[in-house]
């Protein structure tokens, strides 16, 4: 008989009885216990051998005495091993199994001997056939049967499930190649609802000649270092997996997602609102509690145990768990069984409906707490796994929940830095561009996704002449310090430019003020990292000629009238706060209509995207037939920026040319006669009346006659004076080669002159001067009224 075909094995009575409790199968084991052949009782009904009913077990295991009726008509009492599947064999069967004469009865002493009966290690020993021919009483426990009842019994037929099969073939597999193994398995004990790790070790048994008499295995009870070693990896896997971002449902998210199913089967992290509190938690609070649910997770698809979603606010009594283990500040266990829970329950019926259906019957909830915040709780339910929550369970759930609750601070203070940045950047930038006569501007901002907040701004600062300036910049770091240098820097540009700087000048000062920014921020005589790109650009509408210098910041886009887009020849220099060399200038004509497209790097910057990949989609966007310019700002972030947002701060300002008209333009050039200023001041009326300007010739012809004046008697020849008529301002400008500029100051009673500028600042709207490379200009603009 070969050890491979068990069922024929005379040594072991086996019968498999089918689901309709007919004999399916019967081996020689049985004739010869019974008397009966395969051929007599095939088919027949088992009811047929047994006095009185056959049990049918319940569990999938069954062991006792039955009276079985022998061939010869006498009732035979036989201990049976009934197990409701055997080896290979078809779902419903039932295999009957009992030893059967000498190997129950008569085991060979060598062998018993070798079972070390008082070891307190589980050991049993196995003959050549893989016969169960000795135990002791450890081995038994394990088993669940009386270890007299079992001898000649194979491992499959003890056991009767698919890891009593697999340590059948290794106890084989030792047998064969003469060699000791290892087998790792997860049993459930009889008296026990909770499987356990065994470790079975196995080896061959040799006589005194070396012949191969059996196989000894011995098990070791490793389920406690098998869960030590299980809590150390998911403690490992929670540190990588837990706040692998800043964002703080994200975080709170993967605290449920490692802690389901492996520790509970539905998990929820419900967060305090610090704006309840002053702005900080206090370390213990008092029912009742208001929490924002952060995120939950079931290992039900669907997550039909949760009353509360994501996002909302519920109000817990002390009764609740949540509440509970808030107030007393430590981990509150609750059993649905003991009625913990039945005063919070009753509040609401769809919560005690839900529980009872879900078949919920423990709880733990833990508070979140980290660096002397209680942040909120973490709350975990079992009702798929039978077993209640234990104290490695507890102290496995403080471990991970400490670990979270680190990182949910640091999500908390970094959202609460990025709200405050972000409230600061806004409130920094423009609310609204301003409406020139020069370009018609559209803008947008966006902060990075995940990252802090920047110090990408952008500004459209009116100047005299009708002229307009555009500034685009991007401040180094993030934050909360980064907006305030961003603010700094853009106060600075706006001042610089009202006093009309050219661009490269304007950008040489801007430079000074970020080396004495970094300078100031430094410590120990260490200077700090205060460092920004910028690009400014000035565009005149009656030359229709811009003029623009780079600080280290990428070149605008110009998107010519019926044209393709190109990039703007622009010197690059050195970033500010570099103090590096000195800027310059580029000047181009722009044709009325032309798009100019200002924009900092995060906009072409994203992740596995080359910067020229960037570009190419700018052009493609910006030069896609579209309608007004903010659709167009919105089409390019469309196109340039990934679903999940930006990488980076994006600012971006799309400006469109215009052109004044030149009938909309008078020059004058001025002789050096004072005796001459009445005829200019003439001309200048019949001018405005060419315009239909007539309510405005009074106050011009002041303006007019105290600059020209002005220029006459203290300014250096040649003398122009120029009126440029916009929709609601008339703008009156005399230039000269001198580049002493006029002050404003406040006449004393007997002082003969001094009062002509004081004048010109009543009469008009605003004035000022600015220098050019000729010499200089002042300048004066009137408001026009509504009806002009």
């Amino acid at each position: 008989m070969s050890p491979d075909d068990p069922f024929d094995d005379a040594s072991t009575a086996r019968a498999v009885i089918d689901a309709h409790g007919d004999v399916a199968e019967w081996n020689e084991g049985a004739r010869r216990l019974l008397g009966w052949t395969a051929a007599e009782v095939v088919g027949r009904p088992v009811a047929a051998l047994v006095d009185g009913p056959f049990p049918v077990p319940r569990a999938p295991r069954w062991d006792g005495t039955l009276t079985l009726r022998h061939r010869d008509g006498r009732g035979l009492p036989v201990w049976l091993l009934i197990h409701h599947r055997r080896p290979h064999g078809t779902p419903g069967d039932w295999l009957v199994v009992t030893p059967v004469g000498d190997a129950a009865m008569t085991p060979d002493d060598t062998l018993d001997s070798a079972a070390l009966t008082q070891s307190p290690c589980a050991v049993a020993v196995c003959d050549e056939q893989l016969r169960l021919r000795g135990l002791n009483a450890a081995m038994a426990e394990i088993i669940g049967l009386p270890g007299d009842r079992i001898k000649g019994l194979r491992p499959s037929e003890i056991g009767g499930t698919p890891e009593t099969e697999t340590l059948e073939e290794r106890l084989r597999q030792s047998l064969s190649e003469r060699r000791a193994l290892d087998i790792e398995m997860w049993m459930r004990t009889r008296d026990s609802d909770r499987a356990r790790a065994w470790l079975t070790r196995m080896a061959p048994l040799t006589d005194t000649e070396g012949r191969v008499r059996g196989v000894c295995l011995a098990a070791h009870d490793v389920t406690e270092n098998h869960f030590a070693r299980d809590r150390l990896q998911l403690l490992n896997e929670a540190s990588v997996r837990i706040g692998s971002t800043l964002d703080l449902t994200r975080t709170a998210q993967e605290l449920v997602d490692i802690c389901v199913p492996v520790l509970a089967d539905f998990a929820s992290v419900d967060l305090l609102d610090p704006e309840d509190y002053g702005g900080e938690p206090p370390l213990r609070l008092t029912a009742p509690v208001v929490l924002r649910r952060a995120a939950h997770g079931s290992v039900t698809p669907g997550t039909p145990e949760a009353t509360v979603k994501p996002g909302d606010v519920d109000r817990y009594p002390a009764a609740a768990p949540h509440a509970a283990s808030l107030t007393a500040g430590h981990t509150v266990l609750s059993s649905v069984a003991a009625g913990d829970l039945d005063p919070w329950l009753a509040t609401t019926a769809l919560r005690g409906e839900r529980v009872r259906r879900m078949g919920v019957h423990a709880t733990m909830s833990v508070p979140i707490r980290a660096r002397g915040i209680t942040l909120g709780v973490a709350v975990f339910t079992r009702f798929r796994r039978p077993d209640p929550f234990t104290e490695d369970d507890v102290l496995l759930a403080e471990d991970l929940t400490a670990r979270a609750a680190v990182c949910l601070d640091n999500a908390r203070r970094y959202s609460r830095e990025r709200q405050t940045a972000l409230a600061l950047q806004r409130s920094l930038l423009p609310r609204t561009l301003p409406r020139t006569a020069a370009v018609d501007a559209a803008s947008r901002y966006l902060p990075a996704a995940r990252a802090g907040v920047g110090g990408d701004w952008f500004d459209v600062i009116p100047l005299s002449g009708l002229r307009v300036a555009m500034v685009v910049g991007d401040v180094v770091g993030r934050g909360v310090a980064a907006s305030a240098t961003m603010g700094r820097l853009r106060t600075a540009v706006r001042t610089l430019a009202d006093i009309d700087l050219a661009p490269d000048e304007l950008l040489t000062h801007l430079d000074d003020l970020v080396l004495r920014l970094s300078e100031e921020s430094g410590g120990e005589g260490s200077p700090g990292e205060v460092g920004a790109t910028c690009l400014y650009a000035v565009y005149d509408p009656v030359s229709r000629r811009c003029t623009m210098a780079s600080a280290g910041h990428p070149p605008p886009l110009l998107l010519p009238p019926g044209g393709e887009p190109r990039q703007v020849a622009v010197p690059e220099g050195p970033a500010l706060g570099l103090d590096g060399l000195p800027f310059e200038t580029a000047e181009l004509y722009l044709a009325e209509g032309s798009v100019l497209s200002f924009y900092t790097d995060g906009l072409l910057e994203s992740k596995g995207r080359p910067h020229d990949e960037g570009l190419r989609l700018l052009s493609d966007a910006l030069a896609d037939p579209g309608g007004s310019l903010d659709e167009t700002c919105d089409h390019i972030l469309h196109t340039l920026l990934p679903a999940g947002g930006a990488c980076d701060d994006v600012a971006l300002l799309l400006a469109r040319t215009r052109g004044l008209p030149p009938a909309r333009i008078a020059t004058w050039d001025i002789p050096a006669d004072p005796a001459l200023v009445a005829p200019i001041r003439k001309q200048v009326v019949e001018q405005l009346g060419v315009w239909k300007l007539e309510e405005a010739g009074f106050t011009a012809e002041l303006v007019v006659s105290e600059l020209v004046t002005n220029a006459i008697r203290y300014g250096a020849h040649p003398i122009r004076l120029r009126l440029i008529h916009d929709t609601d301002t008339l703008i009156c400008e005399v230039s000269d080669t001198s580049h002493t500029a006029p002050h404003l100051r406040r006449a004393r009673t007997w002082d003969e002159g001094g009062r002509g500028l004081l004048l010109v600042a009543q009469l008009t709207q605003r004035w000022g001067s600015r220098h050019t490379p000729e010499g200089k200009t002042i300048w004066a603009e009137l408001a026009l009224l509504d009806d002009t």
